[in-house]
């Protein structure tokens, strides 16, 4: 820039044409370099070349305008000496201009083909002498030499240039020239025509960009020294690699690493976990591959990655393929078959239902197990089987922490990554069988598991982080419901399976059994035929259960033996009837023992409830010379002592309607015995069977062979309901029985009981003992009243169905 004063004030023309300034502020003493391409400013470029005049630049106000007016312009200008001018093109010009004074615009006097405005000189009112301007100058050049070491994008020879200038106004207007702030701060400085004030103004602008500048070169030092390390650690961990490859000695840690975060990235992890992943991660980078804490932390990753976040295999929603699929694994079960295809239905109508916690319990060997898979297949998802029997460890349920050696998640979370899906189908096998210990107790660990309304955010202790088990189907299977914690089983759905009857037996060995049992034992049908006969005779004289284990296990003895003939060179099909099985098998392990049992007085059939079904429970009593007193065998409960002391007191009670002498008691004692002594026997409904065996034996009438019983006595002789009617009706029929004696109160339970077994037996429902013992004894006791229950001996009409009912729909 060159010095002010180049021009006195008496040299400047009174009118001058005004060059529009866009996006800069021209200062007195400034050497600008423009671009011209506006039409009106080419114009006046020629017109005072070619006079050889000074020109007025003054800065628009808005850059955006093509064509200012004196609205559009500021009122503050600079006189310019224009040195030199290149054409560029046809309508392009460059040219350099020179700062020689400031301007004052009074008004615009013409507009084309350019604009001239009259104009007045302005000088600067403060003298240069002045202490006060001095002294902010000597401010002006040191806080400029700050500003310029701050910026080391500017050339060295600036801070030279700043040193010569001796003219204070000089100073500030170069200053203010050069410093980034915007149009208007620029513009203020150009109008501020008190040297004094001007130098405060530009010394408050450069003092503040000076401030900018430190904060910015603080941030871009903290920037570059972050860069710098990173960098660094890269360079270090590239020249170790290198170094490595050369000695042969190059680890996989880093390629398992890098394999390890893709794997986390796929696996959709859900933000949270995503971040608690992130941290492990990096953590692990920094620990030493031969240091423990490395194996610890990369399982615990493994872990992340291989679990199904958000993996959901597909529902397979055909309810007739469902219905087809489970009809053709399993025979009967209707209560199961009909709630899976209700889950489905319900599925296939809102998307976004949780899966259900379903509880099946039953005797062994009804295919409670084996079900598990069958909903699977017919839902189209994994399966995965999960034993809970003898689990006494909580840490089993929910995991290790990692702080332990050897730590690893819970079975649910190990079933869950075996499954590779959100939503399998878990079955959870013989959860009655949970025990408990110092170790915790597990039942109260799967409350959590086990509660829909809990189990989007099952905490496993080992990955510390929530899981969502919403999405699973639980099958849960039990024997027994007693041993369930209440308030495990009440948030499960029970559905009971119970017996299968010889029809259901005979169909399930022939449809399922006998075919299994070929291929597994390299037979065909060309071998050997079992014939109904020979199934019927295994299901009543090999086999007494509630299930169908023991029958496979006789059809496997059959399969054996033919084997060992085929593989002798026997090629002829082996036709199996009911006496080639005696042949097979042996004597017959079971026959019909009730008549023998109920040929002397004093011994009655009743029915239990056993886990594996129902049973027979034969009561025998006896009388000797004695002192009155009641002797009770067999291994019994509380609750059935009691029930043989009622009934002895009713029978005092009412010895004398009964035919009985008063004081029978007076020389005689009574011994009641349950034989199969070593198994524990409990309940009330056996009342009605010890009534009936005292009443036979001390009248000396005979119980019907033919006819078993259950039922809860009273003191005052009512017979009252009792449960597992059902087991008992099928124990009955599996061993001969003809007719059943059962409490009226229970007549409503009989629609559970199959066809087969309602058909083939007669039923005889009372309310009162008399009933009982006139059905049950051979002929009525001396003073035994009418038939409040009806005639004996006559079967009552049983409950029917409803043909809308779900059990005949399925």
């Amino acid at each position: 820039m060159a010095p002010p004063g180049l021009i006195n004030k008496e040299d400047i023309p009174q009118v001058l044409p005004i060059l529009p300034l866009r996006n800069s502020v021209f200062f007195p003493g400034g050497v600008l370099p423009l671009a011209v391409g506006r039409q009106k400013t080419i114009a006046l470029i020629k017109d005072a070349v070619r006079d050889d005049q000074v020109i007025g630049v003054v800065t628009q106000r808005r850059a955006e305008e093509e064509d200012p007016g004196a609205a559009d312009l500021y009122t503050m200008g600079t006189v310019a000496r224009i040195v030199k001018l290149l054409k560029m093109g046809e309508d392009n010009y460059s040219l350099v201009v020179q700062g020689l004074a400031r301007f004052r615009v009074v008004e615009l006097v013409q507009e084309a083909p350019y604009l001239k405005a009259r104009v007045d000189a302005v000088e600067d009112k403060t003298s240069s002498e002045n202490v006060e301007v001095e002294a902010l100058g000597i401010n002006l050049k040191k806080l400029a030499r700050e500003v310029i070491e701050l910026m080391p994008e500017l050339p060295a020879a600036a801070t030279e240039l700043v040193e010569s200038i001796t003219h204070p106004g000089h100073l500030a207007d170069l200053i203010a020239a050069n410093v980034d702030v915007p149009i208007e701060e620029k513009q203020a400085v150009l109008e501020t025509v008190d040297l004094k004030a001007r130098m405060k103004l530009v010394l408050e602008l450069l003092n503040r960009k000076r401030e900018i500048l430190k904060l910015s070169n603080k941030i871009d030092s903290a920037v570059k020294g972050e860069m710098s390390k990173t960098q660094r650690e890269y360079y270090l961990r590239q020249q170790l690699k290198a170094i490595k490859e050369e000695l042969g000695e190059m680890g996989e840690e880093e390629e398992e690493l890098d394999e390890l975060q893709e794997r986390l990235k796929k696996a959709n992890l859900p933000p949270d976990v995503e971040k608690v992943a992130n941290k492990e991660l990096n953590r692990l980078k920094t620990i030493p591959a031969a240091s423990s804490e490395y194996t610890v932390a990369r399982t615990y990753l493994d872990w992340i990655a291989d679990l199904p976040w958000a993996k959901l295999s597909e529902d397979n929603l055909d309810i007739e393929n469902a219905r087809q699929q489970l009809d053709k694994d399993h025979f009967g079960i209707k209560k199961v078959k009909k709630r899976i295809l209700e889950y489905l239905a319900v599925r296939k109508l809102k998307n976004d239902m949780r899966g259900p916690i379903l509880c099946l319990v039953g005797p062994p060997g009804v295919g409670k197990t084996s079900l598990g898979q069958s909903v699977a297949k017919a839902t189209g998802r994994k399966f995965v089987r999960l034993s809970l029997g003898g689990v006494r460890d909580e840490a089993e349920i929910r995991g290790h922490r990692r702080t332990y050696v050897g730590a690893l998640p819970g079975r649910f979370i190990q079933s869950m990554k075996k499954a590779g899906t959100k939503n399998p189908v878990m079955m959870l096998d013989e959860i009655d069988k949970l025990g408990a210990d110092f170790r915790g107790d597990p039942s109260a660990a799967l409350l959590e598991v086990l509660d829909p309304e809990q189990n989007n955010t099952f905490s496993d202790h080992y990955l510390d982080v929530p899981f969502d088990l919403s999405k699973v189907m639980f099958v849960a299977t039990a024997n027994q419901l007693d041993p369930i914690p209440g308030p495990l089983r009440d948030r499960m759905e029970i559905i009971e399976l119970t017996g299968y009857t010889f029809e259901e037996k005979q169909s399930i060995a022939r449809i399922h059994l006998v075919p299994k049992q070929l291929k597994e034992h390299g037979l065909s049908p060309d071998h050997i035929d079992i014939t109904d006969e020979a199934l019927l005779t295994l299901t009543t004289a090999y086999t007494r259960e509630a299930g169908v284990r023991n029958l496979e296990r006789r059809i496997a003895d059959i399969c054996r033996a033919v084997a060992v003939e085929v593989a002798g060179g026997k090629t002829e099909k082996q036709n199996i009837n009911a006496d080639r099985v005696k042949e097979i098998l042996g004597p017959e392990m079971f026959y019909s023992e009730v008549a023998e049992r109920t040929e002397v007085p004093g011994v009655a059939t009743g029915l239990a409830w056993t886990a594996a079904g129902g049973d027979l429970l034969f009561i025998e009593a006896t009388k000797m010379a004695g002192k009155g007193g009641m002797t009770l065998t067999g291994q019994l409960g509380d609750v059935m002592k009691e029930s043989a002391t009622a009934a002895l007191s009713y029978l005092r009670s009412k010895a004398e309607q009964l035919g009985i002498s008063p004081n029978f008691l007076e020389k005689t004692d009574l011994h009641l015995h349950f034989p199969a002594g070593s198994i524990p026997k409990d309940g009330p409904s056996a009342g009605v069977t010890i009534l009936t065996a005292l009443t036979s034996l001390l009248t000396g009438i005979r119980v019907r062979h033919d006819t078993a019983m259950t039922g809860e006595a009273t003191l005052r002789g009512l017979v009252l309901p009792v449960g597992g009617i059902k087991e008992k009706v099928l124990a009955a029929h599996r061993a001969g029985i003809k007719r059943v004696i059962l409490p009226e109160r229970c007549r409503k339970d009989l629609i559970d009981v199959p066809d087969q077994a309602r058909n083939e037996l007669e039923f005889i429902f009372v309310t009162h003992m008399d009933d009982v013992l006139k059905a049950a004894l051979e002929t009525p006791p001396v003073g035994v009243a009418g038939t409040p229950g009806g005639e004996p001996g006559k079967e009552a009409p049983l409950p029917k169905p409803a043909e809308s009912s779900p059990e005949v729909r399925a």
